[in-house]
This record gives structure tokens, C-alpha cells and sequence, in this order.
């Protein structure tokens, strides 16, 4: 971890390649996303396998197929308040990495390192490898018809996925956000056939789980509980809403494609939810759907006869799309962090030529492969789904904190604090009836959390390290950049200054 004043005294070696770089015009994020690529961006990290796999979580506790819907619709229009609130701070906060820009600068620099620290540490790398193991089972399965894929070779073809979509990634903006727009464009088209069938069965007289006398027939008696955990369930299926806020300096004209990225995303997604959810209830009971480990599979083989193929296909694009776009943002979190004197300064670099940033891409790959080397991901993702929900929450509620704290800031869009409000009442709902349901598991995540606030103080506010420390980060950096032919961005300040305002605006945050 290093600080602002760090990247100040960087090796005279890399003060020259980035003065040289300032000289000539200076080397920066390209503005590449457009708004068609931003609506990739939200939608294809929404929209991964789960909707595909397994909708299921959220009818298992609604406990009939007319509260589960009505669950869809609600947890859509909460999303969509949330995503308001993150358009108005992102373009009051114009800065790449999303919410932990926003916290840090609201809350200040611990608050900001802690929502970093949990990204890095956990949520990225568990996430990506999980979404990449999906991919790889879809792509297995059929090879392996009488039994499951071997274990090694999962994991052998999610790496080779994740190293793949890293050397696109790291190759230009443009080839990564084409793969995105692709991709999502696919499982669209596939969620499309998904509604399209529906709507032919529901023209066959297949609505019988749609009519409200049976919709609401519950098939267990229904619990506040459990309905909760539906509520819950729901808002996890919309996890991803807020990356486009982690690339805003790379989107074409932010103050206009920002919002407007997220106001065509949000209902896009909902609309496709509750509809894809009604089509497979036209083909399958809710005992059936329960009982199915692959929804999306099985209402294929019951539909689509010698054509069931295309639903797994469209599992494994849905995912290799996934694990793009999380690739793509994520890199672009801890390249900000590093910006801010939170991260290594090499993180904060990109390439002389693509303008890329090349190191926060493999620090993002490498950890994911390492997190595929271990057998308990999907237990650490129990435990910090909890946290990521937190700053959800967090982050909304520093709309309100900067409201009052600067009225007078400039604000391209201002809305109603009555949708901060409504959200926070939400947030909190499903927050304490998670610390009341799983109160073990809660209290683990944030275990893990506040493990970064002896990491903060000695890697970060510790500014007088030692000098041999000092020397040996700047000559591991300066060969990162020989390595990888990075430089610091010209927004930042180049690399001799390594941007003595970001400096500044750290011992500030503390």
C-alpha cells in the first residue's frame, strides 16, 4: 500500500518516461464508452447466469408464484432508486471507482480503504472465478453427459477464460467493451426466446400458475421471514447496477450518458426478469422449477425440442460475457484506488500506447486465479455479500451527508432526497433481518472488513516508512513499468508528481 507522497518520489527513470509522455500530450484513459456500451456494461454485469440457472431463490421464499413476481417488481424499482442516486453522485463526483470514490470522499480516507480493501481482498476475485467455473461447466457438460466435469478441468478452463478476456482487456478499451456489447446483446437475444416462448404458451392457454387464484396458492405457508430473504434474494439478482459508475471517466460525455445508460439498463433488466420468470411458469410448476438445477435448460428441453441446445450455449455466453465486463470494471476500482494512494502507485499506471491500465487488469487476474486455486470461495461469498450490500447503503446515505455538508456544489442532476430516503428504508430492512436471520455470518464478513484497518494505518497513514521500504517499492515499481510499458496518466499528474494534489487531498480525508 502505498501514498500519495509515494508516487511523488518515484525512480528518476519513471519521472522521465512520464515527463516525456506530458511533453508530447500526455497518455490518459480514452473516452471509448459510448452509450450503447454503457447499457452493455450495466446490463451484462446484471444479467450473468443466475436468471439462466437459478431464479429460484426468490420464489422458494415467496412461497407462491404471485408474491415472487411482485418481489421481481419491487426489488426492480428499488434498484432503479439506487442507480438514481448513484447518477447524481456520479456526475457531482466525475471520478472512476464508484462508490469508493464516493465514500472516500464523503466519509473520508479510512471509510474509502475499507470498501476498497473487501473488494480486493474478496469480492472481485471470488466473484470472477465463480462466474468463469459457470462458463466452464456449461462448455463441459455436454462432453461429460453421464457424470459431472472433472474438478481440475473446470478450473483449467476458467483460467484459460479469465487469461484470455485479460489479454483483450488489456489490448484496448474498444476490443473489451465490442466483446461486452456482444455478449450481452447474445443473452438478450436468448432471454428474448425465453419471453417469445412464454408468450406462445400463455397464447396456448398455459397461464394456470398466472391466474390470481392460483398464483397466490402458496405451496408453503408464508413467513415474514422467509419473505424477507425473497426480498433479499432479489436484490443479490441485481448485484452489478452500479459498475458503469467505476469507468465514468472513460464514458463519452458522462454528464448525458451516464444517467441516460442507467434509465434505459435498469427497467431493460427488470422488464426481462419478470417476464423471463413468467414464461418458465408456462412450462413449469413451481415444484418443477424448484426441483430444476438448470431453469433455463430444462424449460428449453420441455419447449424447444431438437433446439434445447441453444439454452446452455446461452448459459456460457451469458458467463463469458460476465466475467468480461467484471474484469473490465473492476480493474478500473483499483486502478482508482491506486490513484488515491490506496493501492501500489504501479496500479495506477497504463500503457505508453493503448492506454490501458495494464497492471490493476493483472493484479485483477492474478488474484481470481489464485482465488481459483482454493476450495472456499463460495463461503467467502456468503460472508462479504452482507458487507458489499452495506456500502450500498453507505454510499446513499453520502448523498445526503454532501447535500448538507455543500449545498452549493455544482450538480448536473439534483433529485428529490425522498429516493435516498426511500432506499436507506429498504437498505435497512433487509439489513437488520439479515444480521437477525444469519448473525454468525454477518459478523464474519465483517470480521474480514475491519482486517483492513491495521492495513490502512500502516500501509497508507504511516507516511514516514522506512527508507529501505521506500527504495525497494520504487525499484519494484519502476520495473512493473519497464515490464508492462506504463506510465502514470496525465490526469493524475505524471509520474514525478504522481499528483501532489491527490496527496493533499489524502491527508485531508484522514
Amino acid at each position: 500500500m502505498t501514498e500519495g507522497p509515494r508516487q511523488r518520489s518515484s525512480t528518476a527513470g519513471s519521472a522521465k518516461d512520464a515527463a516525456a509522455q506530458k511533453e508530447s500530450g500526455g497518455v490518459a484513459l480514452k473516452k471509448e464508452i459510448g452509450l450503447v456500451s454503457a447499457c452493455g456494461i450495466i446490463v451484462g454485469n446484471i444479467i450473468g447466469s443466475g436468471i439462466f440457472v437459478s431464479p429460484k431463490g426468490v420464489l422458494e421464499n415467496g412461497s407462491s408464484v404471485g408474491v415472487a413476481l411482485i418481489v421481481w417488481i419491487i426489488t426492480g424499482l428499488i434498484t432503479a432508486i439506487g442507480a438514481l442516486c448513484y447518477a447524481e453522485l456520479g456526475v457531482t463526483i466525475p471520478k472512476s471507482g464508484g462508490d469508493y470514490s464516493y465514500v472516500k470522499d464523503i466519509f473520508g480516507g479510512l471509510a474509502g480503504f475499507l470498501r476498497l480493501w473487501i473488494a480486493v481482498l474478496v469480492i472481485y476475485p471470488t466473484n470472477q472465478a465463480v462466474i468463469a467455473l459457470t462458463f466452464s461447466n456449461y462448455v463441459l457438460q455436454p462432453l461429460f453427459p453421464t457424470c459431472f466435469p472433472p474438478e481440475i478441468g473446470l478450473r483449467l478452463l476458467a483460467a484459460i477464460c479469465l487469461l484470455l478476456l485479460t489479454w483483450v482487456n488489456c489490448s484496448s478499451v474498444r476490443w473489451a467493451t465490442r466483446v461486452q456489447d456482444i455478449f450481452t446483446a447474445g443473452k438478450l437475444l436468448a432471454l428474448a426466446l425465453i419471453i417469445i416462448m412464454g408468450i406462445v404458451q400463455i397464447g396456448k392457454g398455459e397461464y394456470y400458475w398466472l391466474e390470481p387464484v392460483n398464483a397466490f396458492e402458496p405451496f408453503q405457508d408464508y413467513d415474514v421471514g422467509l419473505i424477507a430473504l425473497a426480498f433479499l434474494q432479489g436484490s443479490f439478482a441485481y448485484g452489478g447496477w452500479n459498475f458503469l459508475n467505476y469507468v465514468t471517466e472513460e464514458l463519452v460525455d458522462p454528464y448525458v450518458n451516464l444517467p441516460r445508460a442507467i434509465f434505459i439498463s435498469i427497467p431493460l433488466v427488470t422488464f426481462v426478469y419478470v417476464f423471463a420468470n413468467i414464461a418458465y411458469v408456462t412450462a413449469m410448476s413451481p415444484q418443477e422449477l424448484l426441483a430444476s438445477n438448470a431453469v433455463a435448460v430444462t424449460f428449453g428441453e420441455k419447449l424447444l425440442g431438437v433446439m434445447a441446445w441453444i439454452m446452455p450455449i446461452s448459459v456460457a455466453l451469458s458467463t463469458f460475457g460476465g466475467v468480461n465486463g467484471s474484469l473490465f470494471t473492476s480493474s478500473r476500482l483499483f486502478f482508482a484506488g491506486a490513484r488515491e494512494g490506496h493501492l501500489p502507485s504501479l496500479l495506477a499506471m497504463i500503457h505508453v500506447k493503448r492506454c490501458t491500465p495494464i497492471p490493476a487488469l493483472l493484479f485483477t487476474c492474478l488474484s481470481t486465479l489464485l482465488m481459483l486455486c482454493t476450495s472456499d470461495m463460495y463461503t467467502l461469498i456468503n460472508y462479504v455479500g452482507f458487507i458489499n450490500y452495506l456500502f450500498y447503503g453507505v454510499t446513499v446515505a453520502g448523498q445526503i451527508v454532501l447535500r448538507v455538508k455543500q449545498p452549493n456544489l455544482h450538480r448536473p442532476i439534483k433529485i428529490s432526497l425522498i429516493w435516498p430516503v426511500i432506499y436507506l428504508i429498504f437498505w435497512a430492512f433487509l439489513l437488520i433481518f439479515s444480521l437477525y436471520s444469519e448473525p454468525l455470518v454477518c459478523g464474519i464478513g465483517l470480521a474480514i472488513m475491519l482486517t483492513g484497518v491495521p492495513v490502512y494505518f500502516l500501509g497508507v497513514y504511516w507516511e514516514n516508512k522506512p527508507q529501505c521500504f521506500d527504495s525497494f517499492v520504487d525499484k519494484m515499481t519502476y520495473l512493473g513499468q519497464k515490464m508492462c510499458v506504463v506510465v502514470y496518466p496525465a490526469e493524475s499528474g505524471g509520474g514525478s508528481s504522481g499528483g501532489g494534489e491527490k496527496g493533499e487531498e489524502m491527508k485531508e480525508g484522514r
